[in-house]
């Protein structure tokens, strides 16, 4: 009986410990994400919610993510060899995906894609640098600058976690 209740007494202090453990972990950028709402600044500043599809996901090195770009859900392609330029364009064009590896530093998100629908962002030098706030399972980002220079009225998306 002793020997049972040191177990338990055991195994519920390691929880307890391991429970600390976590506690005190900064939040992690490590996860599935889904954008919730996107805040524009500048002329015609607005708070874009609900979203089309999307997902992010963040591992210990690399990043991938696809988005619709999009106020309402796309138009279904019936036969995309028959298909007009303009179908295909309102079709695929809101699609955005991209992945690649990236670095975390003193609150600075910089990606670097290895492959993306755009072309230029897979150019040699290419990188996107975010501000980057995790607070349990929420993530803010807004981008500060790219390859061009600084990005003028900036975003902020905010993501939470979904696994």
């Amino acid at each position: 009986m002793c020997r049972i209740l040191n177990s338990i007494l055991a195994v519920t202090a390691a929880g307890g410990l391991s429970g600390a453990a976590i506690a005190s972990r900064a939040p992690s950028i490590e996860g599935v994400w889904q954008a919730v709402e996107v805040t524009t600044t500048g002329p015609g500043a607005r708070a874009i919610t609900p979203l089309q599809p999307n997902l992010s996901i963040i591992t210990a090195k690399h990043y991938s993510h696809i988005e619709i770009h999009a106020d309402g859900p796309r138009p279904l392609l019936t036969d995309a060899e028959s298909a007009s330029a303009d179908d295909l364009r309102r079709v695929w064009g809101p699609v955005a995906a991209e992945a690649g590896n990236y670095e975390l530093s003193s609150g600075v998100f910089l990606t670097r894609a290895v492959v993306s629908k755009n072309p230029a962002a897979m150019t040699k030098g290419s990188f996107t640098s975010y501000a980057y706030r995790v607070a349990g399972d929420t993530l803010w980002l807004t981008p500060q600058r790219d390859t061009r220079g600084a990005v003028k009225n900036p975003p902020t998306i905010k993501l939470v976690r979904v696994e």
